[in-house]
């Protein structure tokens, strides 16, 4: 419960398990994810030259800021993975196949369903005139209208299913870290076979480019990276400290790093779109509702299938988000060679970049809320000097 002190030791499948009082900065975490959220778009509007200049610093559409911020972010969560459970996940591929059923013959569908009839019909009256930034042209050699290159956009999510963030969302909500991984690297194998058949039959169009760069570059950067550097960290500090300091000592000083480094991302994204969301707030909203609306939907069948499945909550987690999640930077750079950069497609995917951590903590605060669904919480990693076992009451802290 909230009110346990640290010392305190509850049990919890036959094993004690040290349990802290949540800290001021833990407990009110929501409120510091807000806070940043509104700081990145005040120094967004302020100083709009300052996001143009962050924005300028990325190659193949991958931004070197938000990369530097998301290495720390999964380095840590890297080095406490024990690299013998992913060994065993890969034995067990009933997760990995549920995320590949959701990502690839659900999720597409439902996005274009939902894109199509949100964008194309409710708020249609709303949003006239042609996506005159577009490179794009119909038929009729003329640009398409705004709300197609919105529903595009969208489309472009749709097909781009997380493999990176997706480690920090299943470590927060205490998933299976090795099972992650494992998700993770299937994941991305697939996207580059079927991401440019998928999309040029979903959007019409012939001879769809993919970013391979970008793609590669990401893979690279987010997962690769952190992974090396995580896996020789873990076996150093195993071989010269042991077991004990490594978990009292080292994870005690690392435990904050990752969230530190999600909040300094929220920051540099909003701050990068700042401008943006103030002079067009009406046509964020507009985007912003399917894409919502979809996450909650992927979220939910991924969850209750798992439950179908029988799958233990620490696989059901991760399942269930990966699908929800997006690899927006693969989505945005499509989108920018299709369309150009400042069209309504463009647009769409930022959208989805600026509604993804706020909504995807949402689910993490969900899946911990929701963990007796499974029957049995799972066996929590171990939790070292600094760390919070999870309570009874559900609160918990990463």
């Amino acid at each position: 419960m909230p009110g346990k002190t640290k010392g305190v030791e509850q049990k919890r499948n036959g094993e004690p398990q040290a349990v802290r009082k949540l800290g001021f900065f833990e407990r009110y975490l929501t409120l510091w994810v807000l806070a940043c959220i509104g700081f990145g778009i005040f120094l967004g509007k302020i100083f709009p030259s300052m996001g143009t200049a962050l924005d300028r610093v990325s190659v193949a559409q991958v931004s070197i800021p938000i990369a530097i911020c998301l290495f720390f972010m999964m380095y840590p969560i890297m080095v406490k993975i024990d690299f013998a459970e992913v060994v065993k996940a890969g034995k067990t591929p009933k997760p990995v196949l549920l995320t590949l059923f959701v990502n690839w013959c659900i999720k597409p569908f439902t996005m274009v369903a939902i894109a199509t009839f949100f964008l194309g019909y409710v708020f249609k009256p709303f949003i006239p005139g042609l996506d005159t930034a577009s490179h794009y042209v119909t038929a009729a050699g003329t640009p398409p209208e705004l709300y197609r290159s919105y529903i595009s956009g969208c489309i472009l999510l749709g097909i781009a299913p997380c493999t990176a963030m997706v480690l920090v969302w299943s470590y927060l909500a205490k998933g299976n870290d090795g099972h992650t991984l494992v998700m993770v690297a299937i994941n991305s194998l697939t996207m580059l076979f079927l991401y440019a058949p998928l999309g040029g039959w979903l959007l019409g169009v012939n001879e769809m480019p993919v970013p391979w760069l970008t793609i590669v570059l990401s893979v690279t950067i987010y997962v690769a990276l952190p992974l090396v550097a995580g896996y020789f960290t873990r076996k150093w500090i195993m071989r010269r400290k042991g077991e004990a300091w490594f978990q009292e000592k080292f994870v005690h000083y690392l435990t904050p790093v990752t969230i530190i480094a999600l909040l300094v991302t929220l920051i540099i994204l909003f701050s990068l779109k700042g401008e943006l969301i103030i002079d067009q707030p009406m046509s964020i909203v507009y985007i912003a509702v399917p894409l919502f609306i979809q996450t909650m939907l992927i979220f939910w069948i991924g969850y209750g299938l798992a439950k179908l499945l029988k799958l233990n909550y620490r696989d059901a987690a991760p399942s269930a988000m990966i699908g929800a999640s997006n690899h927006f930077e693969v989505a945005i750079a499509t989108a920018a060679v299709l369309y150009g950069i400042a069209s309504g497609a463009a647009l769409a995917t930022v959208v989805g970049v600026l509604i993804e951590v706020p909504v995807m903590l949402l689910l993490v605060k969900i899946c911990l809320r929701t963990q007796h669904w499974f029957g049995t919480e799972g066996e929590p990693r171990p939790v070292g000097a600094g760390e919070v076992a999870e309570t009874k009451g559900g609160e918990t802290c990463c």
